[in-house]
């Protein structure tokens, strides 16, 4: 059972045949929603980003951080990662770290590839990099999806709600800087990593203590991730839009 993001079992199990929707239904946002021109003709874009970040934010701050709690535990029971004890918020910051780490180096080769070449965009070598850290999160996030028998239906449809959201947002960003290779390969490497990541989680029973261990540094890459697209700059947000969707989404998880 994944330590991060788990809740007492429901009375109302995701059953089997179900749980494949939730992933594809990622895996197909990842794939072709990235492409937002259809949602700014019904809701302009600083609108729906204020809404995403806000439940995105209630995400991180109810269920994240919480959860990182579960995480510790795990590490302290586990004799052979004893030299992690107290550090659970130690491996969510170099997860935090390797995100930034990655965003820098994009960053870096735009500006350096637009005076070379005069094309906004990464070089090959650092796309590889960029895409290959996200594929892995993305599997990670595919694991936990693969465990929903231990939430209930509306947990897991309130978690593919604010996943949703991130991918939407986070695809915005990873499009930003890499362009057509990222339309022409990228999303169909992240989509399949979700994919592969979920299919890993339901055949093989793998250690609890390494998945703590692995969902700890995820939950810094989350952080990073929603900190830096999921928070507008301020000239371009909406504050009720914001609020809204931390406010409700907020209420929703305390509710459950």
């Amino acid at each position: 059972m994944n330590p991060l993001l788990t809740t007492a079992s429901s009375t109302h199990p995701v059953m089997g045949g179900v749980a494949i929707i939730f992933p594809l239904f990622l895996a197909l946002i990842t794939l072709y929603v990235g492409k937002v021109a259809w949602i700014e003709r019904i809701l302009p874009g600083y609108r729906w980003m204020s809404l995403g970040a806000g439940v995105s934010i209630a995400y991180v701050f109810l269920d994240i951080l919480p959860e990182l709690n579960v995480v510790q535990t795990e590490i302290e029971h586990t004799g052979g990662l004893a030299f992690l004890e107290k550090h659970a918020y130690l491996l969510a910051l170099v997860g935090l770290g390797i995100f930034y780490g990655v965003e820098g180096l994009a960053m870096r080769s735009r500006r350096h590839n637009l005076k070379l070449t005069g094309q906004d965009c990464t070089t090959p070598a650092i796309f590889w990099v960029h895409i290959g850290v996200f594929c892995l999160y993305n599997a990670l996030i595919g694991e936990l999806l693969s465990d929903m028998e231990a939430r209930g239906l509306t947990s897991t449809i309130l978690l593919s709600i604010a996943l949703g959201l991130h991918f939407l947002i986070t695809d915005r960003g990873l499009r930003r800087h890499h362009k057509q290779p990222y339309d022409r390969v990228g999303r169909w490497i992240l989509a399949g990593g979700l994919l592969v990541g979920w299919i890993v989680g339901r055949s093989l029973l793998l250690d609890e203590a390494v998945i703590a261990v692995l969902w700890g540094l995820v939950a810094g890459g989350l952080l990073l991730n929603v900190l830096k697209e999921e928070l507008p700059e301020t000239k371009e947000s909406c504050l009720w839009s914001f609020f809204l969707g931390a406010g409700g989404y907020a209420a929703l998880l305390l509710t459950i």
